[in-house]
C-alpha cells in the first residue's frame, strides 16, 4: 500500500490493487486530441463504456467490448462497478469532474481505484474563445436540469457560461432572458467547440433567431438589465413584491431577521413549516447552490404558489410537501434548521420539530398571535434560547400629512439544540 500526501499533510492510503478504471475525457477533435497514454488505455481495456458519440469517436482504438450508456444511468454505474479489477475505460466529455460522469462514478468507486485523463471542459474552451477569466464569471449546467437555475446569476454586468441540453437550449434561454427583462443581453452560442463543425454566433436575447444549432453547445450571456428586469438583490429580506402571495408571507424586514437567526451554513437542510409563500425556504436556498429546503404547507393552492415562486427565484430544487404538521413531517430527512412560521401552536408541532432537529441545529419560530406567543414563552422558560420582540412601523398618509402605522408585533424565539 502506498500513501499519497493530502493538502493538510495527512496521508491518503490507496487501495492495495492498482487502478483498474480509467476515465478519459474526449473533445470534439476525437482521437487527435488524445495523448499516447489515453490511446494505450483504450486499446488495452477489456470493456469501454461511453455515449454512442464517444464510442464512435474512439472506435478505431477499441479492441475489447464496448457498451453505450443505459437508461436509467444507474444501470451503467452498476455495470462498471461489477467489473472491478478488470481493465475498464469510461469515455467522458471534456473534464469528467466538472459536471461530468466522473462525479457520479466517484460516489461508488474509491479514487485510488481510478485514474483520470481529462480534456478541457466546454467551459474552459468557451472562456478561451471569448477571452473571459473563468474565475470571474458564473458557470451553470442546464444539461438535464431546470433552466430556471440561471435566474440568480442574472445580475447587471455579470458574465455567465451556461451549458445546455440540446439544440433547443439556446432558444429557450433567450426566451427566458427576454421574458424577465434581460432581452438586451448579449447571447453568444458556441457550438461543437474544438471540432470541425465549431461555430460561434452572437445575438441579443430579444432578437434571437439562430437555427440549425448543434446539440453540443454552450451559451455565454453578458447580462444587461432593462428597466423592468427582475433582478434578485444579494441581500437577505427581498422585496415582498417579488413573491407571488396571498398575504401569507413573512414580511421582508422580519424575514431578514429570521434568516439571520437561522444562520444558514453551506449544504444544510431547512424545514420551513407552514411555509405560506415559501419566502423563507427560497431565500435560504439562495444563500448557496448547495443549500436544501423542504417547505411544508397544508394548503394545496399555496403549495402550488410555492413551486411557482421557487422556479421564479431560480431554486426549483425546493421540495414542497403538501400536508399539515406534525403528520406531514413523518419520514422527512433530519433538518439542520427549522423555521416555524405557521401552525406552531397546534398540538405536537413544536415537539416534533425539536425531536427531528439535529444536534447543534437551530430552530426559529415567529408568533403574531397570543396563542403562539404563549407557546414560545413556555418553550423559552423550559429550554432557554433567545426571545425577542420585533415592532415595525411604516410611514403612511394621515390626511394631508404622514404618520407611523405600526405592523403587528412579532415575537421570535431562537434556540440551538444541545
Amino acid at each position: 500500500m502506498r500513501c499519497l500526501p493530502m493538502s493538510d499533510g495527512r496521508p491518503l492510503s490507496s487501495s492495495n490493487n492498482a487502478p483498474w478504471l480509467t476515465i478519459i475525457g474526449l473533445g470534439e477533435d476525437g482521437l487527435a486530441g488524445l495523448g499516447d497514454e489515453a490511446k494505450r488505455c483504450i486499446g488495452a481495456a477489456a470493456v469501454v463504456f461511453g455515449g454512442a458519440r464517444h464510442l464512435e469517436l474512439a472506435g478505431p482504438l477499441i479492441a475489447g467490448e464496448s457498451h453505450a450508456w443505459m437508461s436509467p444511468f444507474e444501470r451503467s454505474v452498476e455495470a462498471v462497478v461489477a467489473l472491478r479489477g478488470m481493465p475498464v475505460v469510461v469515455l467522458a466529455s471534456g473534464d469528467p469532474f466538472f459536471f461530468g460522469v466522473g462525479v457520479t462514478l466517484a460516489r461508488h468507486i474509491d479514487p485510488s481505484e481510478m485514474r483520470v485523463l481529462p480534456a478541457p471542459s466546454s467551459f474552459s474552451l468557451a472562456a478561451s474563445r471569448l477571452g473571459w477569466a473563468l474565475q470571474d464569471i458564473a458557470t451553470v449546467s442546464l444539461h438535464g436540469r431546470p433552466i430556471d437555475l440561471i435566474r440568480p446569476h442574472l445580475q447587471p454586468g455579470n458574465r455567465v457560461l451556461a451549458l445546455t441540453s440540446d439544440e433547443k437550449g439556446p432558444e429557450t434561454l433567450a426566451a427566458l432572458l427576454a421574458g424577465c427583462g434581460f432581452g438586451q443581453s448579449k447571447l453568444t452560442v458556441l457550438e461543437a467547440l474544438g471540432g470541425v463543425h465549431e461555430r460561434v454566433t452572437v445575438q441579443s436575447a430579444s432578437d434571437f433567431s439562430l437555427s440549425a444549432i448543434n446539440p453540443l453547445n454552450i451559451c455565454a450571456v453578458e447580462v444587461t438589465a432593462g428597466e423592468a428586469a427582475r433582478v434578485l438583490p444579494l441581500a437577505k429580506g427581498l422585496d415582498d413584491g417579488l413573491f407571488e402571495h396571498d398575504g401569507q408571507i413573512t414580511k421582508r424586514e422580519i424575514r431578514a431577521l429570521t434568516l439571520s437567526a437561522l444562520a444558514p451554513r453551506r449544504g444544510e437542510l431547512l424545514w420551513d413549516i407552514g411555509a405560506g409563500s415559501g419566502s423563507i425556504g427560497i431565500e435560504w436556498m439562495l444563500c448557496d447552490p448547495a443549500m436544501k429546503a423542504i417547505a411544508v404547507e397544508g394548503s394545496a393552492e399555496r403549495a402550488g404558489r410555492i413551486r411557482r415562486n421557487a422556479a421564479a427565484f431560480g431554486v426549483p430544487g425546493l421540495t414542497v410537501v403538501e400536508g399539515v404538521a406534525p403528520a406531514a413531517l413523518a419520514g422527512l430527512p433530519k433538518p439542520d434548521a427549522v423555521f416555524i412560521g405557521g401552525g406552531g401552536s397546534e398540538d405536537g408541532v413544536m415537539d416534533a420539530a425539536i425531536a427531528a432537529l439535529r444536534r447543534g441545529g437551530r430552530l426559529v419560530a415567529n408568533a403574531v398571535t397570543t396563542q403562539m406567543e404563549a407557546v414560545l414563552l413556555d418553550h423559552h422558560a423550559r429550554l432557554g434560547g433567545s426571545l425577542i420582540r420585533i415592532d415595525i412601523a411604516r410611514a403612511s398618509p394621515v390626511g394631508a400629512m404622514t404618520g407611523w402605522r405600526p405592523a403587528m408585533p412579532v415575537t421570535q424565539w431562537s434556540w440551538v439544540k444541545p
